[in-house]
C-alpha cells in the first residue's frame, strides 16, 4: 500500500475509553524495545512518527494511527520490562484485554519478538493469551539485520517451537534497516480489508 497520510488520531490511556472506529484495525504487540515503534515507522513509510525510545516502557497508552483513511495501525503498550511496578503492568494488561475483547474492528494482532533470542516467559504468555481471546496473530522476529542469514531458519524454528505455533501459524522475519518482511506484512494486512479496498492498495 502506498501511505499517502498518517494520523495519530486517539492516543488511549489507562482510564480512557477506547474510540467505536468504523475501519479495520490492526494491533501491534510485543515486549519492550523489541522494535514495535521502528516497525510501525517502516510500514507507514515515516522516519520517526511512531515515537521510538531507547527507554523501555514508555509506550504506556494504546495508539490508534490512521492509515490513509483506510485503516487503523493500533500500537498497543510494551510489556515485561522490570523496572514499571507490577501494579502499573497489571493495569496495562487490563487495558489490552479490554482493547482486545471490545474493539469490532481488530482484524488481526502481530506479535512482536526479538529473532536474537528465544521468546520470553513474558512472550509465550502474550502469544498464549491472543490465542485465548480468539485470534490468532502473526509472529514477526525483528531485528534480522542483527543476525547472519545462516542463522534465520534456526531461530526462526526456535521461536515457533517455543510459542508453540501451529504448522500453518505465520512468522515473518523482519528488519528496520533494510525493510525486508516490509511488504510480506503488508500483504498480509491488505488480505483482510474490504474488496474495495483492496483494489485500491493494488493501484
Amino acid at each position: 500500500m502506498n501511505v499517502t497520510k498518517v494520523n495519530l488520531e486517539t492516543v488511549c490511556g489507562i482510564t480512557s475509553t477506547l474510540p467505536v472506529n468504523t475501519l479495520p484495525e490492526f494491533a501491534f504487540a510485543g515486549k519492550s524495545n523489541v522494535g514495535k515503534s521502528s516497525l510501525i515507522n517502516g510500514l507507514m513509510n515515516r522516519k520517526s512518527y511512531a515515537r521510538t525510545s531507547s527507554q523501555p516502557g514508555k509506550t504506556q497508552t494504546i495508539n490508534f494511527y490512521n492509515i490513509n483513511e483506510k485503516l487503523y495501525f493500533v500500537d498497543l503498550p510494551g510489556y515485561g520490562y522490570a523496572k514499571v511496578s507490577l501494579e502499573l503492568r497489571a493495569k496495562w494488561g487490563k487495558m489490552i484485554e479490554r482493547y482486545l475483547k471490545k474493539s469490532s474492528q481488530l482484524k488481526l494482532i502481530f506479535l512482536l519478538v526479538d529473532i536474537r533470542h528465544e521468546p520470553s516467559q513474558n512472550d509465550k504468555d502474550m502469544y498464549d493469551w491472543i490465542v485465548h481471546n480468539g485470534f490468532m496473530p502473526i509472529v514477526i522476529a525483528t531485528k534480522l539485520d542483527k543476525i547472519n542469514r545462516s542463522q534465520i531458519a534456526k531461530q526462526s524454528k526456535l521461536i515457533r517451537t517455543s510459542l508453540g505455533m501451529p504448522k500453518e501459524g505465520i512468522l515473518i522475519p523482519f528488519s528496520a534497516e533494510t525493510k525486508q518482511g516490509r511488504d510480506e506484512i503488508w500483504q498480509k494486512i491488505e488480505e483482510l480489508l474490504p474488496k474495495e479496498e483492496q483494489n485500491e492498495a493494488e493501484e
